[in-house]
């Protein structure tokens, strides 16, 4: 049998028939439920520069500017708006819909290198940028302890292994950590042994910012051979900070360690997280904007 045959043979009936699921459809669509809102994931990526020791005015006229001169010059960029506090400088870029998010991030890429040489020389690591809208949840939340190691051991561990593999996997924007437990030297100086030699803090300052660098020695040329001098002044330990010569008195070496009180802490104290009432590193990932959640 023919299914056509039955609509052929009553033409009358056929175009009644299309007449009614016009209508029928002209009236659902009416009825369907649509968002004024709809939720869209738009192309952001967030730069974020740390200057330590710096004040939020400090970090708002000699980086944060000199960045959004440059980030504005974008094409694409819909919606800039930046935070500047103390130490650090947030800079959330929004691009229109039609921009692609690996356009986006070159771009933002090259504006950086256009800005660094407007940055301040001495800062400690250029800008860096995540692909991630700041506004979402964390996707995932984890916590790490341990019984028997500290957690400066357990975060330096979560950050060059645990972090770095998360980092990877596809639709992962930025996996941060919480607790505040980053290694550090902690100097604790003594004001009046400072002012009994005739010393500041600005001079503890360079002494330290002087000593700790990895830079080029220079090197030996022969007639047949060229050697490089290989050596670093990174400063790794509190004993090896505590030896540096700030001045010599009398003929003798004042070292670091004669006014200051140097030790081995977190870099941060007024931070710290819990999980199951432990104290922990919290590890949270946050999805690119249009990754699959799942």
């Amino acid at each position: 049998m023919n299914p056509s045959r039955l609509f052929i043979e009553r033409p009358v009936a056929t175009i009644l028939l299309m007449i009614a699921v016009l209508i029928s459809g002209l009236f659902a669509y009416k009825m369907l439920s649509t968002s004024a809102l709809p939720q869209v994931d738009y192309p952001t990526i967030q730069v974020t520069t740390l200057y330590p020791g710096a004040s939020p005015d400090v970090m708002a006229s000699s980086v944060t500017a000199p960045l959004e001169r440059q980030l504005g010059q974008m094409a694409g960029l819909s919606q800039m708006y930046s935070t500047s506090s103390g130490r650090a400088s947030v800079i959330t870029l929004k691009f229109s819909l039609d921009l692609s998010l690996d356009v986006a991030e070159q771009e933002v890429q090259a504006a950086i290198n256009a800005a660094n040489s407007l940055l301040p020389s001495d800062l400690p690591n250029p800008p860096t940028y995540k692909k991630v809208n700041p506004a979402d949840t964390a996707v995932i939340t984890l916590a790490a302890s341990s019984d028997t190691l500290p957690l400066i051991q357990v975060q330096d561990l979560v950050n060059t292994r645990l972090a770095l593999k998360l980092s990877q996997i596809a639709g992962v924007g930025m996996v941060t950590l919480a607790g505040g437990h980053q290694a550090a030297i902690r100097v604790r100086m003594d004001p009046r042994a400072l002012a009994a030699h005739h010393l500041t803090l600005e001079d503890v300052n360079t002494l330290i910012s002087n000593s700790n660098v990895n830079t080029a020695k220079g090197g030996f040329d022969g007639r047949y051979h060229s050697i490089t001098i290989d050596a670093n002044d990174q400063l790794r330990t509190a004993a090896e900070y505590g030896n540096l010569i700030l001045t010599y008195q009398d003929g003798a070496a004042l070292r670091l360690k004669d006014i200051a009180q140097i030790e081995e802490a977190e870099e941060n104290t007024f931070q710290s997280a819990w999980a199951n009432r432990n104290p922990a590193i919290v590890i949270s990932v946050q999805r690119q904007p249009g990754a699959n959640v799942i």
